[in-house]
């Protein structure tokens, strides 16, 4: 009996993951073509009249999902070991690798940026998407005039679903998409060889899926490389080199380096943390907070697993920042920025406010038991 509702909580997993890739085409941009044919069209033009013309209940549809999400996802950290963690990732890996990018735009300039190398010859670091007027990717691309922003080790990578795809933009979607699945996996499967609830906590983290997977945001990767380079780091060559992948792709993670000094009392763990933490903050209050920068965090799971593990209400605040985007329209609308950011705020507030109840009920607890 036990057996068969772990299976059956799998498959109702399942089927919210496939749910969530469906709304993801919700918000789909209507110049984008991925087959010619009729069912695709029908899908489409179903879906976009769901999320640009009927935006509450859209948005109604979002907070299902994402409620259903977290608590699906502590409902499988508590029983962790129920279930195989490495299984989880693969179904939702399997199902989110069809998922449309629908909060962000940034997984079709990576293709660009591979694309400019790949078919013109060109270099993504000199050249921008706006150099290329007469390409028909340039109805859907955003951000054109901007060069190419990130380390020197994405771009590498990200030319081998490039060429594999030969041009093809469905073939390269996918295929891009699949370098996400592939690291989203073996993070799992890494942390799985530690602990298995470190490996089901990263696996079905709502901001993993959407931001990592739906999404496809490359900080996944960093976060995969600091994770391997973290727990690695009795080799301290390999370490390096891992934490030289990771920063070379976000500079966010190049504090992880402080994890290679030798240093008392674990000091180099609260270093490199701070190290990360202090560039994600000075770019969240002087700039544009971006709820996946906060993907980068997870790294450090085998030292603070704890803290991070409490952190739902900051981590579902994140998600409903989205509210202005699907509820209102684009984020170029007067107000919806400051409303993304105003929102953030509160739920930082308000789990930093949690932190602390938390911290003094426990210790009246402790007290009321050691007095009974």
């Amino acid at each position: 009996m036990a057996k068969f509702f772990q299976r059956f909580a799998v498959i109702l997993y399942a089927i919210l993951i496939a749910l969530l890739a469906l709304y993801s085409f919700s918000l789909t941009d209507p110049n984008i073509t991925f087959v010619n044919h009729a069912l695709w069209t029908n899908f489409r033009n179903v879906m976009v009249d769901f999320g640009y013309y009927d935006r509450p209940h859209s948005w109604l549809a979002f907070i299902a999902l994402i409620i259903a999400l977290f608590s699906f996802h502590m409902y499988f950290v508590k029983h962790a070991k129920k279930y195989a963690p490495l299984h989880i990732a693969l179904v939702a890996g399997l199902i989110l690798i069809f998922a449309y990018p629908f909060l962000s735009r940034d997984l079709f300039n990576y293709m660009f940026d591979a694309r400019i190398l790949t078919t013109y010859g060109a270099n993504p670091y000199t050249h921008r998407a706006a150099d290329f007027p007469a390409d028909s990717w340039l109805r859907f691309m955003h951000w054109t005039h901007r060069p190419y922003p990130y380390g020197p080790i994405f771009l590498p990578l990200t030319l081998i679903p490039s060429l594999l795809s030969f041009g093809k933009f469905a073939m390269g979607f996918i295929l891009f998409k699949l370098l996400f699945v592939v690291a989203y996996v073996f993070t799992v499967l890494t942390l799985q060889k530690r602990d298995r609830t470190w490996a089901i906590f990263f696996a079905t983290h709502p901001l993993v899926l959407i931001e990592g997977l739906v999404n496809g945001h490359n900080d996944l990767i960093s976060v995969w490389f600091g994770l391997m380079g973290l727990l690695a780091l009795k080799n301290r060559l390999a370490a390096t080199a891992l934490f030289g992948l990771s920063a070379g792709i976000k500079y966010f993670t190049s504090a992880l380096f402080a994890l290679l000094i030798p240093l008392k009392r674990n000091v180099g763990r609260y270093i490199a943390f701070a190290g990360v933490t202090a560039p994600v903050l000075y770019i969240s209050l002087t700039g544009e907070p971006q709820s996946w920068y906060y993907l980068n965090f997870l790294i450090f799971i085998p030292y603070f697993f704890g803290g991070l593990s409490s952190t739902y209400i900051f981590s579902f605040g994140l998600l409903m920042s989205y509210y202005p985007f699907i509820a209102l329209g684009d984020w170029g609308r007067p107000g919806n920025t400051e409303l993304k950011h105003m929102i953030i705020i509160i739920f930082a507030l308000l789990q930093i406010a949690h932190y602390f109840f938390m911290k003094k009920f426990s210790r009246r607890w402790s007290f009321m038991r050691k007095g009974a």
